[in-house]
């Protein structure tokens, strides 16, 4: 399947492990592909559970259309990358009409 055809589902399928708990932890967020990466956005910033998850343990495993990723997360920092923050914010809006949030990167692989 196609980036493309992927962008037009609507969920991805997150597992992070918790930071406290070391428990696998799964949610369900709306997201963009861009440039051969996964885009989420985080609408409590830094005090999302998930977020946080990430921040301690950026292994993650995530679901696209039934393909199942292992790869690694980050949160984009808009001063240090402020073409991707934008371009992100943009296919946000243009999807979801919102993108207010802290940009989480998936990278597979």
């Amino acid at each position: 399947m196609s980036e493309t055809d992927r962008t037009h589902s609507e969920y991805l399928y997150l597992t992070t492990t918790g930071w406290k708990s070391g428990k696998p932890h799964e949610i369900e967020i709306w997201y963009v592909a861009h440039g051969g990466r996964y885009y989420i956005v985080s609408e409590h910033r830094e005090h999302s559970h998930w977020v946080q998850n990430i921040a301690h343990h950026p292994s993650v495993t995530f679901r696209v259309e039934g393909e199942t990723f292992k790869g690694r997360g980050r949160a984009v920092d808009p001063a240090q990358e402020p073409e991707l923050a934008a371009a992100v914010a943009a296919l946000m809006d243009a999807k979801y009409d919102w993108s207010d949030g802290l940009i989480v990167e998936l990278t597979p692989g």
